[in-house]
């Protein structure tokens, strides 16, 4: 296994990062990027994201992005905990059996190299299985099948779903019933979130790359499949992106229709100064690392040795008194809920 790390890059997402590392395994065909952000308040927690990338550098700025919204969500959360990201470039979706837990084991290796600066958990197209497969070579792994762990924990994506239902009411005003919402992404938390909105009334549209997954809410909910392009002008009150980042952009804005943006997906905007167009257009955006801080509480309660589910449940619910906090403080000082959530965030990991 080789093991390169990598020195500060001229690159805009390069932000005082504490350490970055290549990792190539011919043997088992790994190739991967960890990320640690800032370890002030704690080892950097951060889901392992398995998928094909365009290229290397695609892939480390995605990595670099995840990694610092980390530390930012897990200040925001009152985790003891930093921030960082892990990617594996390749095709998550396609790969299995003995080929993917070779794979899977030689990337505990390269975390267990970090000596608990980074924590993986499960993220885009890596799961349970995969996790406890890690955790055979390695401690610093949470999101654990059942019988590898000892306190809460598990699949995180109801409670990240959880954590978004709790900040689009807040967003809406507390009442969800005949609410239409537009989702972007079916997969583990935007299906979980169609559930939660269709049981309290709303009424959903819904695109995803993968049909079946789009035909599933459908057939569950009665959601309105939706092609990719033509779900931002969808005629709703709420946008929900639950898929990949900097969807938020130039291009996107100008067809909502929506006057709320409340979703899972990590790094919506764009670029930084998209907050400020969205502002513009009126429309609430509610900053993603505040809405989807939920699977992160579950599976960092897990790693700090939490055992009362229910009181991590409450944490998660607590999301919105956070937003409430960062929509008051953006209020307060004429500044947009991004920028407010930034602005909260530093405070925390900066005071240690």
């Amino acid at each position: 296994m080789l093991i390169t790390e990598l020195s500060r890059l001229d690159l805009p997402d390069w932000d005082n990062h504490e350490k970055v590392i290549h990792v190539h395994d011919e043997d088992s065909g790994l190739d991967a990027i960890i990320a640690v952000h800032n370890t002030r308040l704690g080892p950097g927690l951060g889901g392992c994201r398995f998928r094909p990338y365009e290229d290397f550098d695609t892939a480390l700025t995605d990595v670099l992005r995840l990694s610092r919204g980390m530390t930012y969500k897990n200040a925001m959360a009152n985790l003891a905990l930093g921030g960082g990201k892990s990617v594996i470039i390749g095709d998550g979706r396609a790969m299995a059996g003995e080929a993917r837990k070779k794979l899977m084991l030689a990337m505990g290796q390269a975390v267990k190299s970090l000596n608990g600066q980074y924590v993986a958990a499960e993220d885009m197209h890596t799961n349970e299985m995969d996790m406890g497969i890690m955790h055979s070579v390695t401690p610093y792994v949470c999101g654990l099948p059942a019988a590898q762990r000892k306190s809460v924990g598990g699949n995180p994506s109801p409670l990240t779903a959880r954590g978004v239902l709790r900040s689009i009411e807040v967003a809406a005003g507390g009442q969800l019933g005949g609410l239409k919402v537009a989702v972007q992404g079916a997969g583990s938390v935007g299906y979980a979130l169609c559930q939660l909105l269709h049981e309290a009334g709303a009424k959903l549209w819904v695109s995803e790359v993968h049909a079946e997954a789009a035909m599933r809410c459908s057939d569950s909910f009665g959601a309105v499949i939706t092609p990719m392009n033509e779900i931002y002008a969808a005629p709703v009150d709420v946008f929900a992106p639950c898929a990949m980042g900097a969807i938020l952009n130039d291009e996107t804005i100008p067809m909502l229709q929506a006057r709320i943006v409340v979703g899972a997906a990590n790094n919506q905007l764009a670029e930084a100064r998209h907050a400020d167009i969205l502002a513009a257009r009126g429309i609430l955006y509610a900053p993603d690392y505040i809405v989807n801080a939920g699977g992160v509480i579950f599976v960092g309660c897990e790693y700090l040795g939490a055992t009362d589910e229910t009181a991590v449940v409450a944490q998660v619910d607590r999301i919105s008194e956070t937003l409430r906090e960062v929509l008051n403080f953006a209020e307060a000082k004429n500044v947009t809920p991004a920028a407010a959530a930034d602005q909260l965030a530093q405070q925390r990991f900066s005071a240690t």
